[in-house]
């Protein structure tokens, strides 16, 4: 009964590290090559293969057909720590992607006119 619990406990926290990297190899993907040039950061390629793999790996490993192997699974949570705490922002800080759309004069209401 207990390792009933246990299992369910392993399947979520499965479930969480597969998001979790799917949403940074995605935002990974979405980022312009140059701003990571820029950042002083690996490159584009470099990111979207290890947080690629690190999604297949973990769909794998919660689909069943991969156990046993945590390592690799707790070296792909790394990998995604360590895209999102630190590429990320130095990505977003040299304006690589993720577009807001509007132009510089957009208020919070909608373009501002000069008041015309």
């Amino acid at each position: 009964m207990l390792m009933d619990k246990f299992d369910s406990i392993w399947v979520l926290i499965d479930i969480g590290m597969l998001v979790f990297a799917a949403a940074a190899c995605a935002l990974a993907a979405v980022a312009r090559t140059d701003a990571y040039r820029a950042a002083g950061k690996q490159t584009k390629t470099f990111w979207t293969t290890v947080l690629g793999f690190t999604v297949l790996f973990d769909f794998l490993v919660w689909w069943g057909v991969l156990g046993g192997l945590m390592f690799l699974q707790i070296a792909g949570l790394i990998a995604s720590i360590v895209f999102m705490v630190d590429v990320r922002p130095a990505l977003a800080e040299v304006g690589g992607g993720w577009r807001r759309g509007g132009s510089s004069s957009d208020g919070p209401y909608g373009p501002y006119n000069g008041g015309r």
